[in-house]
């Protein structure tokens, strides 16, 4: 099984650079609308089975033009949404973000147990994200769109790639409609794209740098 996660398009708070991850959320900017657009356009050749989404607003819009060229339903599952950013939520301050970003930066590194300051563990965090791509690999479909949030999406793509160093967490960005790439089942996921990176891996046939249509 191919997953493909896709960060959400351009929000007001992006702007601002809010700790924005409160329900609904804000919708898409009109710079966000046009991201969202064009992504849907890259994955509009290529095939999908399925393409879900966190519940919040920013994600629904993003998911819906990448489902649309395919006639697709977009499934929504809580279990996507964004790392809670608990007290620190809508705070823009440098401590407060360095904090939150922080706070993932040490999951990544081991410390699952350690909680976001009013929000959830790593490990809940993790979990919730964990289930709903168990449930995706139960469906048997085969190339599956996560549209989901870029905290979220590179904190579990570094945890759960096998030939990622969770090391890199904090140098591993993830622009607005940026994609990562895995290919595998649960418990065994190997990083084939990072945004524009390709990253070597390995199939059965052995080690390799596949790259995706654009």
């Amino acid at each position: 099984m191919r997953l493909h996660l896709i960060r959400h398009g351009q929000t007001p708070s992006n702007l601002i650079g809010a700790l924005d991850t409160g329900d609904p959320g804000p919708a898409l900017t009109s710079e966000g609308e046009r991201q969202a657009a064009a992504v849907g356009a890259v994955f509009a050749d290529q095939r999908l089975d399925a393409v879900y989404a966190s519940q919040l607003t920013r994600a629904r819009q993003t998911a819906a033009a990448v489902a649309q060229p395919h006639g697709l339903e977009v499934l929504i599952r809580p279990g996507l949404r964004e790392i809670l950013a608990g007290d620190l939520e809508m705070r823009t301050d440098r401590d407060s973000v360095t904090r939150y970003l922080g706070t993932m930066v040490a999951w990544a590194a081991g410390d699952l147990d350690a909680v976001m300051p009013g929000g959830e563990s790593g490990r809940q965090t993790l979990a919730r994200f964990d289930e709903v791509v168990a449930e995706v690999a139960t469906t048997g479909a085969q190339e599956v769109a996560l549209v989901s949030h870029g905290a979220m999406l590179r904190f579990w793509a570094v945890l759960r790639g096998e030939n990622l160093d969770p090391d890199t967490a904090a140098d591993r960005w993830l622009d607005n409609t940026g994609v990562v790439s895995l290919v595998g089942e649960p418990g065994a996921w190997q990083v084939t794209r990072w945004q524009e990176e390709l990253i070597p891996h390995t199939t059965p046939d052995g080690p390799t740098a596949e790259p995706l249509p654009r």
